[in-house]
């Protein structure tokens, strides 16, 4: 003891300053007191919000360059028509094969959206590698270069940064135990991961109010009000963080028109297609001030937003983009699952999934290819480009297209956005009814793709179109609004345009909160009371007929989670646990010994196995693990002994074991809605069923989604 003494000190002599070295870190652990005296669970979701909006935005300047690029080279091509159809299919198809191929051979856990996994994994099942830190920056890169393929491909980012959130709030998670030296807790993990999804949310859109709402709505079966503050402290660092990015990088602090357009670019007063003339614009230019604006800009009328008999035309639209979600989720679905069973395409999914992506991307850039069928469905506008002419407050149908300018590029003025939707061929309605028709199986298609993709923005921007659609047609048969005395009053279809995109993402999502997310997003909360509307009728058409888009991909993929029992009918609240739980148990008795404990391990794989009283008496006292059981072999195993001779029975299981007491029971005759209530409140894979204290049965999570299929049978 001496000698080792001797050998630390002499260790420790050669470093320099030994007296410095031991103030300083004294200074150091007081400074880390005093700074998580107030707790360390702010300064982690500070870290964890801030990150995450740098991330996001520098994830939107990389793809917003190479976007820039594709569209500089698809002009500088000039008018050969070869050289532009190779331009415009050949970027996109780079640029996605590598984001299939970068991301699947680091990780295969890294395709898709990453929120059917993500819920998953809240309700308590552990899927390894899904938020591993390798996993993100694969993510990263592949969602960058998923982005920058624009709206060729038409895909967003909010499922994906969800994820790549919750990678990244574990990962702080450690951090936090390294720095406070505790143990690392589950719980504590959960709530990180709980903040995580509204932070996810509110970097994307800049939205933290919804994106909070809009995290628990989808990710959550159940959500503790503990954790409320954590989600809106983060996402509101998040969102604050993103925002402020955009006026340091002069995104949001331009110079333009305070109000309108200038007259300039307007066309003269003209009576068309009905419609009263409109005076152009006179306000002048006045620029405006460097500060946090909202991230999609509109200039909807606020003094008389929309008249009161207009909420039935809110509640037409409502109904139409639930029938259309209906459409949707059935078709992507049954598609989903028809990939992945077809010979062809699975084999291609199994090796040779860029070869899929590429040929997937190469049709939709053949169908969207401007000179072509992309003329009519605005091909050339970026994903906010999209959204910025479909909020617009104009009404198409009284406006001129100005032949001239319709030749530029679309970001040349933001003003003639619309133009991009006429055709000399066809009208504002027809270039809209297409970009619906086609979309909507484009769309679908570019679901079954395996890159880092995500879902909510396109479904947002074709809800958009179909409430542009709705609005224009309203406009077109009331060209002096809904009033039959008075001043006329226009109807304006960027009121329905922003109700059309909350009603339809909320109904495939299953969502209330796009209401708030539209309104947060777009700086308006005029239209709140007939977007909620909307949302509410679109929401109660879907929910009743299809699971929600993620739950949906869940059922494709197959993932152990518990789906909610959508039938109400009385006959599911009629059924109990009696009826679908597993009746042949793997029991173990108190007083059992080695060859008991053998048989019953070979009979069963079970994490844990019930302990009764004795063999004649079923009564249940405890569980014990499969790992103790399997320690409890080594001890009792005897090599040395002779071939034919018996196997020690020297203790039994009750003495050598710890038998855990089991805290819940269900009886036989509870019911399927509390069963189920409890596994989700909880999180819970298995639960034992007794009678008066005996073991009857069990009940898993596979018995009871059983249980649900029986009851809407019932």
């Amino acid at each position: 003891e001496k000698e080792e003494e001797r050998v630390l000190v002499s260790e420790q002599s050669w470093r320099p300053c030994p007296e410095a070295r031991r103030r300083l870190r004294g200074c150091l652990e007081q400074v880390k007191r005093q700074l998580f005296r107030v707790g360390e669970d702010w300064y982690f979701l500070f870290m964890l919000g801030v990150l995450m909006a740098t991330i996001s935005f520098m994830m939107d300047i990389l793809a917003s360059r190479l976007y820039e690029a594709h569209r500089w080279l698809y002009q500088e091509v000039g008018d050969i028509l070869v050289l532009k159809y190779l331009s415009w299919t050949m970027y996109p198809m780079a640029l996605a094969a590598f984001s299939t191929g970068f991301s699947q051979s680091i990780t295969p856990h890294s395709g898709g959206s990453g929120i059917p996994e993500l819920k998953t994994i809240l309700t308590g099942v552990v899927l390894e590698d899904y938020l591993a830190i390798q996993n993100f920056g694969a993510k990263v890169v592949g969602l960058t270069c998923t982005l920058a393929c624009g709206s060729t491909v038409f895909l967003g980012k909010v499922g994906p940064f969800v994820h790549l959130s919750a990678m990244a709030a574990v990962y702080l998670g450690k951090m936090r135990t390294s720095v406070t030296r505790e143990y690392e807790n589950k719980f504590k993990q959960n709530e990180m991961l709980v903040a995580a999804q509204a932070v996810g949310v509110a970097t994307v859109f800049g939205a933290p109010i919804s994106g909070v709402l809009f995290s628990i709505e989808v990710m959550s079966s159940h959500f503790a009000v503990r954790d409320y503050w954590r989600g809106f402290f983060a996402a509101t660092c998040g969102a604050f963080m993103f925002r402020l990015l955009a006026v340091f990088n002069n995104d949001q602090g331009k110079a333009g028109w305070a109000g309108c357009a200038p007259s300039s670019s307007l066309p003269p007063p003209v009576a068309f297609l009905g419609y009263p003339p409109q005076k152009p614009c006179t306000r002048s230019f006045t620029p405006l001030p460097e500060t946090i604006a909202a991230v999609f800009k509109s200039d909807l009328r606020m003094d008389f937003p929309f008249d009161f008999l207009e909420t039935f035309f809110f509640v037409i639209l409502g109904a139409v983009c639930g029938l259309m979600g209906c459409a949707y989720l059935f078709c992507q679905r049954w598609l989903l699952a028809a990939v992945r069973e077809n010979r062809l395409t699975a084999k291609l999914l199994a090796t040779d999934k860029p070869i899929y992506t590429v040929l997937v991307v190469l049709l939709i850039a053949s169908i969207t290819f401007p000179p072509g069928l992309g003329q009519l469905m605005a091909s050339r506008l970026t994903m906010k480009e999209y959204l910025t002419s479909l909020f617009d407050n104009r009404t198409w149908g009284t406006l001129v297209p100005n032949t001239s300018s319709m030749a530029d590029p679309p970001g040349v003025d933001p003003l003639g956005l619309w133009q991009e939707w006429c055709h000399p061929s066809a009208t504002i309605f027809g270039t809209l009814a297409f970009f619906l028709l086609m979309k909507f199986w484009m769309l679908i298609l570019a679901t079954t793709l395996p890159l880092p993709a995500g879902y909510f923005m396109p479904i947002f921007i074709y809800g958009a179109a179909i409430g542009r659609l709705l609005g224009e047609a309203v406009a077109l048969l009331f060209p002096r609004g809904l009033r039959l005395e008075g001043d006329p009053c226009p109807i304006i279809p960027g009121g329905y345009a922003l109700a059309g995109a909350a009603a339809f993402s909320g109904s495939v999502t299953h969502a209330i909160s796009t209401a708030l997310l539209v309104c947060e997003a777009t700086g308006h909360l005029s239209h709140v009371l007939p977007v909620v509307l909307a949302v509410l009728v679109a929401n109660a058409i879907t929910q009743k007929h299809q699971p929600s888009f993620y739950d949906g991909t869940i059922i494709v993929k197959k993932l152990p989670y518990l789906p909610r029992i959508r039938s109400r009918h009385m006959a599911s609240y009629e059924v109990v646990v009696e009826e679908f739980m597993e009746r042949q148990v793997v029991t173990l008795a108190k007083t059992g010994g080695f060859e008991e404990v053998l048989v019953a391990l070979d009979a069963s794989t079970d994490a844990e196995y019930p302990v009764v009283e004795s063999t004649g008496s079923p009564t249940l006292v405890g569980t014990v693990s499969r790992a103790q059981l399997v320690a409890f072999l080594q001890s009792h195993e005897h090599p040395q002994a002779p071939q034919g001779e018996k196997l020690a029975t020297v203790g039994t299981l009750g003495d050598n074991c710890t038998i855990e007491p089991i805290m819940l029971q269900l009886s036989p005759w509870t019911s399927l809605h509390q069963a189920h209530h409890l596994f989700e409140l909880l999180k819970l894979q298995r639960i034992f069923v007794t009678r008066f204290g005996e073991l009857v049965g069990a009940v898993s999570r596979v018995e009871v989604r059983g249980g649900e299929q029986g009851g809407r049978q019932g």
